[in-house]
Parts: C-alpha cells; sequence; structure tokens
C-alpha cells in the first residue's frame, strides 16, 4: 500500500489550504483513514479521522476550521484547513487505520510521506 500526500505550501494567517493523500489498491473503502501532524520538537498528533462509512472525529485544536472528507472512487482523503494560524505549522501525514471494517479509527502501518504546511503570522 501506498499513500501519496500533497497540497502542502506556506500560506499567511487566516489562511487557507487542501491537503491530499492518494491511496493505491482497492480497498480503500474498507479503511478508516486519517491526518496526523508533526511540528517541530513535538510529538505526532491526530488531527483528524474519517470511518469508510463517512463518521469523523477532529482533534479540539482543528474543530470548526478542518474538514476531513473522501471519495471512495478516487481513492482519495481530503483535510480541508480553513483560519490557519502558526499553532498549524507542521509536517502532515495521512494514515490508513489497523483494519478493514474495524469502526472507529485507530492507527495502521501505512503512512503517507508527509506534506509540510507552514503559516506565517
Amino acid at each position: 500500500v501506498q499513500l501519496q500526500a500533497s497540497g502542502g505550501g506556506s500560506v499567511q494567517a487566516g489562511g487557507s489550504l487542501r491537503l491530499s493523500c492518494v491511496a493505491s489498491g482497492n480497498d480503500f473503502s474498507m479503511y478508516a483513514m486519517a491526518w496526523h501532524r508533526q511540528a517541530p520538537g513535538k510529538q505526532r498528533e491526530l488531527v483528524g479521522s474519517i470511518t469508510g462509512g463517512g463518521s469523523k472525529i477532529y482533534a479540539d485544536s482543528v474543530k470548526g476550521r478542518f474538514t476531513i472528507s473522501r471519495d471512495n472512487a478516487k481513492n482519495t482523503v481530503y483535510l480541508q484547513m480553513k483560519s490557519l494560524n502558526a499553532e498549524d505549522t507542521a509536517v502532515y501525514y495521512c494514515n490508513r487505520g489497523h483494519a478493514p471494517y474495524s469502526g472507529p479509527y485507530y492507527p495502521g502501518f501505512y503512512w503517507g510521506q508527509g506534506t509540510q504546511v507552514t503559516v506565517s503570522s
């Protein structure tokens, strides 16, 4: 399984970005997917997750600003980010959940390569 993340970049505070993560294989819809992020000197943290059925969970720090979605026909999970601030600066990683049809998301083995998001104030 390969996960290819894209869409990062540099943006001013208050701006928006949309991240994409395309997965290989033909079983994408069976798995929950998630976005994590890691800022310099900090641990990787879960940003948001979405089950195969579309149930979503967000970190408190991004609720109301970020939206996770998926297009199973395109094997793609998205992260729409709005009202960005400097604390959102990090490398963002997509991850496939640990098992198919497993309900809630738990981190799995496969990670994307990461895409850098830099927010300047």
